[in-house]
């Protein structure tokens, strides 16, 4: 069934159905169409036939206002769109019923590759870098999410950065964040984290790749990633800093002081890690919104990411084992949240 478009115009405006205010906005730079095939065995000669699995949009902020939306909470999605692999993505978005803004650029919207192998239920994730930008598409990307910041208490940017904009792009979104009142929760990597956190976020979310390029070192545990949280929030780079940690949980972090989030035993075997960092952010920002506080909103992260462990590829976490998870994430005093 194709239902309703939900896409607005670039200056933000939508029809009658969008009278209410979205709670959060979403910010994907650099979106994909992500074709998920499936083989049996991956054979290294000969031709390898394959089923298409899934045909789904996919990028950070999308992921996220997806994930939120499934969560029960209000979110739009804003992002890039250009050529015919971004009209496709368009029409993708509208069918799946996502609210989001659609902001042209001359380049082609990137495309991904999904392969899953049944036999061994591995996954691999084949991501080109994507378009390249202009400086004045960049320029029209701050435009739109200014009409969103202000009236939306939270805006999530998440994912990669596309060539040509500036390695400070998301500095310059996190300073128009901040100057309009809304709180700026970031998940990125690479040169264009290193800048934001010069300016300051309210949450940082970083995996355990992002938090090793940040100190130099291995980050192996929690007392790792306490020397990390600590140099975060001492700097003034964000506001609450969250490290995960891979199947051993998360830590939280807030002026308040570190909390240990351990995940969950899995109710069952763990297929692919691709996208459970997009769906732990979903969850903690759908909680945030909702007026819970740091280390709760934390804990329903970690079983959610624990939930999308479960799951080939990209496809979706179940919501109800993500919440039936969150009594069993425990925090470093054994205390249930």
């Amino acid at each position: 069934m194709t239902l309703p478009s939900r896409r607005r115009t670039a200056d933000g405006t939508a029809g009658p159905e969008h009278t209410t205010r979205p709670a959060i906005a979403t910010l994907t730079m650099n979106p994909a169409i992500d074709l998920c095939w499936e083989v049996d065995h991956l054979e290294g000669i000969g031709k390898n036939r394959a089923r298409v699995r899934s045909v789904a949009v996919g990028g950070g902020g999308i992921n996220v206002a997806r994930h939120v939306v499934r969560f029960g909470g209000r979110a739009t999605a804003l992002h890039t769109s250009g050529g015919e692999t971004g009209l496709r993505l368009n029409r993708l978005l509208d069918e799946e019923g996502i609210d989001h803004v659609a902001v042209g650029i001359g380049d082609d919207t990137r495309e991904a590759l999904v392969l899953f192998e049944a036999g061994s239920h591995r996954s691999y994730h084949i991501v080109p870098p994507g378009p390249r930008l202009s400086e004045r598409e960049g320029q029209r990307c701050l435009d739109v999410l200014g009409r969103f910041t202000g009236r939306c208490p939270y805006v999530v940017a998440s994912g990669s950065l596309p060539g040509g904009l500036p390695d400070d792009y998301f500095a310059t979104v996190a300073h128009h964040v901040k100057g309009a009142g809304s709180r700026l929760i970031l998940d990125t990597s690479g040169p264009a984290l290193r800048a934001a956190l010069a300016e300051g976020v309210f949450l940082f979310r970083c995996n355990r790749t992002e938090a090793e390029s940040l100190t130099g070192s291995p980050v192996n545990g929690f007392d790792d990633a306490r020397a990390l949280n600590d140099r975060l929030l001492s700097t003034g780079a964000a506001e609450i800093a969250v490290t995960t940690l891979g199947a051993l949980g998360a830590l939280c972090s807030t002026a308040d002081g570190h909390t240990e989030l351990y995940a969950p035993p899995l109710p069952g075997t763990p297929l692919s890690d691709a996208g459970a960092g997009d769906s732990m952010v979903a969850a903690l920002t759908t909680e945030l919104a909702a007026g819970a506080d740091p280390v709760r909103a934390c804990a329903l992260g970690v079983a959610t990411a624990a939930a999308a462990m479960l799951t080939p590829s990209t496809e979706p976490f179940d919501v109800d084992v993500a919440r039936s998870l969150r009594p069993l994430v425990r925090t470093s005093r054994g205390r249930a949240v």
